[in-house]
């Protein structure tokens, strides 16, 4: 990624009841945000997470995607649309409440 692109961050809190499907995550729900972002996504990351700061410890986020685009602007005209089917979609793979992030790639 580079200088100046916008990085949005969904992630999956750990904790007691949290429950996630990674199945339904990554073969359904993945291929169906990147088709409705279309070109305005520029590269995505799925990260699962394994372990806090102390070995064995649980994990702050069970699960974080990262998605980039170059521009504010080309996130929201592509989410903008779309954002209530992709945010409807959530409790078939999660039974938590998901942090989002939008952040500026400076390095």
């Amino acid at each position: 990624m580079k200088k100046g692109m916008i990085k949005v961050s969904v992630l999956y809190p750990n904790g007691a009841n949290r429950n996630f499907n990674m199945d339904y995550y990554l073969n359904t729900h993945v291929p169906m945000v990147v088709g409705l972002l279309g070109d305005a996504l520029k590269g995505a990351t799925i990260e699962k997470g394994l372990s806090g700061a102390e070995p064995g410890s649980p994990s702050a986020y069970l699960v974080m995607g990262n998605m980039y685009f170059d521009t504010m602007e080309s996130f929201g005209a592509a989410f903008g649309a779309n954002a209530q089917q992709i945010m409807g979609d959530a409790p078939n793979f999660y039974n938590g409440e998901p942090v989002v992030q939008i952040s500026e790639v400076l390095v």
